[in-house]
């Protein structure tokens, strides 16, 4: 009997552990699950009520707080990158499309190229968006454009871009008093976090680093949201890794690029050295 029950608690912690590594993902489930992951984000993200009295309340203390940093630059930048047309124009588009557009572009690149490293970089992508929904429903905030009574310019109207969901006539179809923490930051500096890690090309892992600085640019020039929205977004992210870490015991990074396969170990030897590569020459 004794047997039996280490037996069954060997296998039991055999299956446990196997969930625990990585394995190759499968296209059908994965677009699955980020179909409806992104369709139920959507759903409580909208389904959150407003709010809008507390919302402004917390706009104007978050603004005040910026005021006493001697950090309320948003207004300034507002204005500033508004009075050049073309420009306030393309933020707007980037704000509109590429926050999916990267996001998404990102996690192929991760299932084809990174097969090994791709579920602990979801999941850290995954709960990052998970912590953002609770901080929607706990802090309702409303972005500088909505603000009262300080002259913030709703950029996506004014210029009547196509497209937002921020403003104009699909604006109902979005909670917009649901800035705290920004995903725009949280998705971007995740993006940003994954290239410089796993690129090869210098020049690409400075785009990467690039992607989330011009992303907080934008939402601050486009007045939908606060810079400490983008410390928030920073702060989910954040977590999400550290999820990401406990279950996999590792950072996307230092997981073997193919499931299965580790990588290769330097040898102390020169002629280790040569028989190494002697041996990937042969294997191709």
């Amino acid at each position: 009997m004794a047997d039996e029950a280490a037996g069954s608690t060997h296998s039991r912690f055999a299956r446990f552990k196997d969930l625990r590594s990585p394995r190759r993902p499968r296209i059908w489930f994965e677009v699955l699950l980020i179909a409806v992951s992104y369709w139920t984000y959507s759903l409580i993200r909208n389904a959150v009520p407003e709010q809008k009295t507390q919302a402004l309340r917390n706009a104007d203390w978050i603004w005040d707080l910026e005021k006493s940093l001697g950090l309320a630059f948003e207004h300034s930048v507002n204005h500033a990158v508004n009075s050049v047309t073309w420009l306030i124009v393309a933020m707007n588009y980037y704000y509109a499309t590429l926050h999916f557009v990267v996001t998404i572009g990102v996690l192929v690149w991760l299932y084809r190229w990174h097969p090994g490293r791709y579920a602990a970089a979801r999941l850290a992508l995954f709960v990052t968006t998970g912590i953002a929904l609770v901080g929607y429903y706990l802090y309702p905030l409303a972005p500088p454009r909505l603000m009262t009574g300080h002259d913030f310019i709703d950029t996506v109207l004014v210029h009547e871009t196509w497209g937002s969901m921020a403003s104009g006539d699909l604006k109902n179809m979005s909670n917009q008093y649901a800035a705290m923490p920004s995903m725009h930051i949280g998705w971007s500096l995740w993006c940003g976090v994954i290239i410089f890690a796993l690129a090869s090309v210098p020049w690409v892992k400075v785009l990467g680093l690039l992607y989330p600085a011009a992303t907080l640019v934008v939402i601050v020039a486009t007045a939908n949201h606060f810079w400490l929205d983008a410390v928030g977004g920073a702060l989910c992210l954040g977590f999400g890794f550290l999820v990401s870490y406990w279950w996999y015991r590792s950072l996307p990074h230092q997981l073997p690029q193919v499931p299965g396969v580790q990588p290769e170990r330097r040898r102390p030897s020169a002629a280790g050295s040569s028989g190494s590569r002697s041996s990937s020459l042969l294997a191709k």
